[in-house]
């Protein structure tokens, strides 16, 4: 039985998809106007987790997860840049494909981008205008009338008249109450302006999610996931004008990862401890970055720092180095599956999976090369565990031998690792054990490390 952490009910529920063995899952995509930072990992590791697990379990799944293509920021960063809107969102969505794909994640089934799916955003305003939930303010914004929803801030846990008593609102803002939202911003000189009904201009952020979630999905669907901070006033409002608009409950199950912080701080770009995906990936394996992710409960904030990929680091290298030694080719253990299975449908919980593949490890490594047939059962049920998580599934001579972008001009290549090596073999064979001293310096001081066994000597770089 596949438990959830719902956000809403404030509790794990069983999951239940609304058609079965099918599951419609929308997440909040990233605002395309700079390179994807370490949040952005969490958010993109995470539910690729997810969605790996329900196909693991045998649901078919619709995984959506939108592009903000038009924005205020957007806007503000192309005029800046001198370049125009289309160039700039173009140019950071590949560079978010890369990220992703780096870190080894399972490109959606969909990806809608804002700017195209205007006409059901305005479809929607529309609606919502009819019914009386929107009004066209007199600086001829559109916004969402807060007091027609009973039931606002429901999944926050939030009271509207708190919400009120300290609010603010700006002086250009001509909405009727301090919740209201924009829906449609009023076109103005120099900015992407598209037709409509209630007068030319542009989407606001909150209405392009609600407008490609129901068009993807339905009007109800299973699962909305993203960051915990979307929670208010994002989703919020999602919910408000989603329902109002189409009469039917939005979401059946809303699941939001935790904060990401740094050394026990909030990171931000004013505080100096703001990391893109890029930038961390240059100095560390993008695999150890998606361990580090997945070695914490979605849930839970996740404390950025570098002892914790360090310590990531260690734990590849100890895992490739057990698949390397022992080869995985029996049944996996039935016993550590069905842990492992049990771990996962209590809410993905990924750090108690994670600690059932290094027990397998120091099995292996306990056991060792002297009885490989012993060892092959664990080895398998490491691989098949990483397998579901998209952990350890590199060539282990692909990961060993990788070393961070900064150090490779001063580290040895693989050639000149390798011809040290039979150097050394032959020092050794010729009982020069000064001299293959001196090598297995040499190399530690160059970040290699040595491992001998029966096999001969493999290497891996620290």
């Amino acid at each position: 039985m596949l438990t959830i952490y719902d956000s809403a009910a404030r509790a794990k529920r069983e999951f239940t998809p609304i058609r079965p063995g099918h599951v419609g899952i929308y997440v909040c995509g990233m605002t395309v106007y700079d390179r994807c930072h370490i949040g952005h990992a969490r958010v993109l590791v995470v539910f690729d987790m997810v969605v790996r697990y329900l196909k693991e379990r045998g649901f078919d799944v619709n995984y959506v997860r939108n592009i903000t293509d038009i924005d205020d920021k957007i806007i503000a960063r192309a005029a800046e840049n001198a370049e125009s809107i289309e160039s700039l969102t173009d140019r950071f969505i590949k560079l978010m494909r890369r990220d992703a794909e780096a870190l080894g994640c399972l490109p959606p089934t969909s990806q809608p981008r804002a700017t195209e799916n205007v006409d059901e955003m305005v479809a929607m305003i529309e609606t919502l205008i009819e019914r009386g939930n929107a009004y066209r303010a007199d600086n001829g914004d559109v916004y969402f009338d807060v007091s027609t929803f009973e039931r606002y801030g429901s999944l926050s846990g939030r009271d509207p008249e708190d919400l009120r008593a300290g609010s603010r609102v700006a002086v250009d803002e001509a909405k009727d109450d301090p919740l209201d939202f924009v829906l449609w911003k009023h076109a103005k000189p120099d900015e992407p302006q598209w037709d409509a009904p209630f007068g030319a201009g542009r989407p606001g952020w909150h209405i392009e999610c609600s407008a490609m979630s129901t068009d993807a999905l339905g009007t109800t669907f299973d699962i909305h996931g993203g960051g915990h901070d979307l929670m208010f006033p994002h989703h919020e409002n999602e919910i408000a004008q989603s329902e109002c608009a189409t009469g039917c409950h939005f979401v059946n199950y809303w699941m939001h990862n935790g904060f990401v912080r740094v050394d026990d701080e909030k990171m931000s770009k004013s505080l100096g401890n703001f990391f893109t995906i890029e930038e961390v990936t240059q100095r560390y394996h993008p695999e150890v970055v998606r361990l580090f992710i997945l070695s914490s409960h979605y849930r839970s904030p996740l404390n950025y720092s570098d002892q914790h990929l360090d310590a990531a680091q260690a734990s590849l290298s100890r895992w490739y180095s057990a698949l390397k030694k022992v080869p995985a080719n029996a049944e996996p253990n039935a016993e550590v599956m069905d842990a492992f299975h049990d771990a996962m449908d209590d809410d993905f919980n990924t750090p108690k999976a994670i600690a059932l593949i290094h027990e397998q490890l120091s099995l292996v490594h306990k056991i060792g090369e002297d009885d490989k047939e012993s060892a092959a059962p664990h080895a398998a049920a490491i691989n098949a565990m990483g397998a579901i998580l998209n952990l350890g599934q590199l060539d282990p001579d692909a990961f060993l031998h990788w070393s961070a972008e900064g150090d490779r001009e001063d580290t040895l290549d693989d050639a000149d690792i390798n011809q040290l090596i039979a150097q050394r073999a032959e020092a050794r064979a010729s009982r020069n054990f000064e001299e293959s001293d001196r090598i297995r310096d040499l190399l530690l001081d160059n970040g290699v490390t040595l491992e001998d066994g029966p096999q001969g000597t493999t290497w891996r770089r620290q």
